[in-house]
């Protein structure tokens, strides 16, 4: 069994360690992908990568090897739920929330048709999307 402190660690009884969550934000405004980095490493997430955009966040997978993706949903050229279905394709397992300003029920609906494992509207703020990292996280450890 393991229990998570709600700040992007999470611990696993059977190796007694800390391991941080590893987390790639897609987003093509600076200053959010800028803040969500900022504040997510300081509550103790590594965030491994950082995309401008949907095909930049889908380039950067192999090698940053997230535990989860932070995904915005309008950006130019491809959206994010498009670049979730084009994930789920080689990671149909990666745990990927959907974090924007347009959320309502039809969007909410769509993106978990694509495969998005949840919605978080920027407005509810980084405390309820860093319960979410935490709360998925800690669900992959248990299985």
């Amino acid at each position: 069994m393991s229990v998570t402190d709600g700040h992007g660690r999470v611990w696993a009884r059977e190796i007694e360690d800390t391991v941080a969550i590893r987390v790639l934000i897609v987003d093509d405004t600076d200053h959010v992908r800028n803040m969500l980095s900022h504040m997510l490493t300081l509550d103790g997430f590594d965030v491994v990568g950082a995309a401008g955009g949907a095909s930049e966040g889908i380039g950067a997978l192999g090698q940053a090897a997230p535990d989860i993706v932070i995904m915005d949903l309008k950006m130019p050229i491809m959206d994010g739920i498009a670049a979730t279905r084009m994930i789920r394709q080689d990671h149909p397992t990666l745990p990927i929330v959907l974090y924007t300003a347009y959320l309502d029920d039809a969007i909410a609906e769509r993106a978990r048709e694509a495969g998005v494992t949840a919605c978080i509207g920027k407005v509810e703020g980084i405390a309820s999307l860093e319960r979410e990292i935490s709360a998925l996280c800690l669900e992959l450890v248990e299985h």
